[in-house]
């Protein structure tokens, strides 16, 4: 397999290893976004077809192209080929087929920014929001927060509240995507911590701290990352993390394509 990764590999994929990718969708040429949507299956055209802002739409094609693209470095396949099954509560994963890995994946965006993480066999949560210090009212994280994470924002010089609460917020959310419960999972119901970063969590959920490791990243000055992940052995798991450019998508596309069709012609 010659599929060459998008920038910055380091560590082959493994259960103790995360690649993290993420895109800033302003430097999108307007030519690319129909490259990009060449990567998606059928479906999910369709779906993107019904955002009413292009903005919507340029974030769910983005997100679902570098998804895919950074699947297909880890398996011989074009990137519109993958298929999906959703949970419960509609945490997409990768339909399992033979002779592909056990691998993991989750998904973010917002309005300037997109990112995916993919691992091996262990629960993954990602979350990117843009810092709004519009969005950044005590009020609203008194109302779903924890109270400890409340006492934070409380604590936290007025210049630094936005940066603060949306690295909670991102966290918490990461959190509850790596559980897969979306909103079944109160918010209320485990905390976060900043320094040490860690989580937290309630009876109810039945959940060992020790199993948990979180990573929080700038991937650009205006917005927050954060990574969740459950693993047995948190300690040992390491990040591969770096931003990557479209055309770093659409050739790393096109490499896994011709891949995947050489290995259907033996």
């Amino acid at each position: 397999m010659t599929v060459p990764d998008l920038p910055g590999l380091h560590l082959p994929i493994s259960t103790t290893a995360v690649r993290v990718r993420w895109l800033a969708l302003d430097a999108v040429a307007p030519e690319m976004w129909a490259e990009l949507a060449a990567l998606l299956d059928d479906a999910e055209r369709v779906r993107a077809a019904r955002f009413h802002f292009d903005r919507d739409r340029q974030a769910y094609i983005a997100a679902h192209a570098l998804a895919r693209t950074l699947l297909s470095a880890e398996a011989p396949r074009a990137p519109a080929t993958w298929r999906f099954t959703e949970g419960v509560h509609g945490k997409p994963e990768v339909v399992r087929e033979p002779g592909v890995p056990p691998l993991r994946f989750n998904l973010s965006h917002t309005h300037g920014l997109v990112a995916v993480a993919v691992t091996l066999a262990h629960d993954i949560g990602i979350d990117v929001e843009a810092i709004d210090p519009k969005r950044a009212g005590i009020e609203f994280a008194e109302r779903v927060f924890a109270p400890a994470e409340v006492a934070v924002l409380h604590a936290a010089p007025r210049e630094v509240l936005p940066e603060t609460l949306f690295a909670i917020w991102t966290l918490k959310e990461a959190c509850i995507k790596a559980l897969g419960g979306g909103l079944s999972v109160p918010l209320d119901a485990f905390s976060v911590s900043l320094d040490p970063l860690a989580v937290h969590f309630s009876d109810a959920l039945g959940e060992d701290p020790e199993h948990w490791r979180l990573w929080r990243m700038g991937p650009t000055p205006a917005h927050a990352l954060a990574l969740a992940l459950r693993h047995p052995e948190p300690a040992a798991v390491r990040v591969d993390a770096i931003g990557v450019r479209a055309q770093d998508i659409l050739t790393s596309a096109a490499h896994a394509a011709s891949d995947a069709g050489q290995m259907g012609r033996r």
